[in-house]
């Protein structure tokens, strides 16, 4: 029993923070409350969240190590988009309407995985292997399915008839939550089953790590669903100082979909430069590619719904300058995986693209 509760202490810490706020703690959190006691509170409930995090991290590398891959990084990814899509919905729940947070979320974290994480990935291996290789065949995968999902969730609303600009109507909302759904289902099965050869670089292995004693898939999978769920439940009360703090420094609406991003992909972005460094590149690249797909798949389905359920407004069109953006990071993409070999200029450029990024979010303020 001692050994559990040092092992799974996040655990123990996320409940008793769960039961605080939801018996009287969340009038801390309320406006008007003094900021003395505001930003304290307001940082230990993004520390307690941000470790459970990683403990779900942490078992999920512990079933990966007993699955073996292409598992493992599906484990991990799936685990990391639930928190996402929870997060958002969370946020969409609580204080005004804000239907552009689903669209701001997602392209934030495709900005951030595909420049930010591949680009620091790819200049820090560059710079310590100078040329890295990965598998060709798996990282196509991905974009096959990537880039035209990206571009009809993200482009397309904002040239169709029948929704206003950048929502859509009825009938095209269903339409892209089914081809989003049965795209990354077709996806899985070639993933899991049928080509799962295209997901293992065989010239550099993949191996997970995991500090910490391994135990039963039961185990793991108990405590991996017991934090997803101290998560889940602390992420509206943790909606309202990121809506706060956004509105109170007067800062662009994107930055809030910026800062749930930044938290969810943590987790992913240790692990990428952890494979980075080990020369593991395939696996940074499952890591990272494979959120990018599961955030466009998985949350455009998850937010239109809860949109219609809820009866808010969902607008995924992004702006013109974002557009170009977007469409100039999948070409980039297209051309840095393109031959099996990476080095530090295609880090360099991509670490470009997320600087642009980042002084447009603040220039549509």
């Amino acid at each position: 029993m001692k050994t559990f509760i040092k092992d799974e202490f996040a655990l123990l810490l996320g409940i008793l923070t769960l039961v605080f706020f939801k018996t009287g703690g969340d009038s801390l959190l309320a406006d008007g409350t003094a900021l003395s006691t505001y930003i304290p509170v307001s940082l230990a409930l993004l520390g307690v969240v941000t470790w459970a995090i990683f403990s779900v991290v942490r078992h999920s590398d512990a079933l990966a190590i007993k699955l073996g891959d292409p598992y493992g990084t599906l484990i991990l990814t799936l685990s990391v988009i639930s928190l996402e899509v929870v997060m958002i919905s969370s946020v969409m729940l609580t204080g005004e309407p804000n239907p552009v947070m689903a669209r701001d979320t997602m392209f934030a974290v495709v900005m951030i995985i595909t420049n930010g994480l591949v680009g620091f990935t790819l200049l820090l291996g560059g710079w310590r292997y100078h040329t890295q290789h990965f598998n060709l065949d798996g990282v196509k995968s991905y974009l096959v399915a990537i880039i035209p999902l990206a571009l009809l969730c993200l482009v397309l609303p904002n040239f169709t008839e029948g929704g206003t600009v950048g929502g859509m109507s009825k009938p095209m909302s269903w339409m892209l939550i089914i081809i989003s759904i049965l795209l990354y289902g077709i996806f899985l099965v070639v993933q899991t089953k049928s080509h799962s050869h295209f997901f293992v670089d065989a010239d550099n292995e993949d191996h997970e790590e995991h500090h910490g004693i391994l135990r039963s898939n039961i185990y793991h999978t108990l405590l991996l669903i017991g934090y997803l769920l101290v998560v889940i439940l602390l992420a509206k009360t943790l909606a309202m100082p990121i809506n706060y703090s956004v509105a109170s420094l007067g800062a662009p609406p994107a930055l809030g979909g910026f800062v749930v991003a930044c938290l969810i992909l943590s987790p992913e972005a240790v692990g990428g430069f952890k494979a980075a460094l080990n020369n593991q590149l395939q696996r940074a690249m499952n890591l990272y590619f494979g959120s990018v797909l599961a955030t466009i798949a998985l949350t455009v389905p998850a937010v239109l719904i809860v949109g219609s359920v809820i009866n808010q407004e969902v607008h995924l069109g992004l702006s013109a300058a974002d557009m170009v953006l977007l469409a100039t990071t999948l070409m980039v993409c297209k051309v840095s995986f393109s031959s099996g070999r990476t080095n530090a200029l295609h880090g360099a450029t991509h670490l470009v693209l997320f600087i642009v990024y980042l002084f447009l979010m603040f220039e549509h303020a």
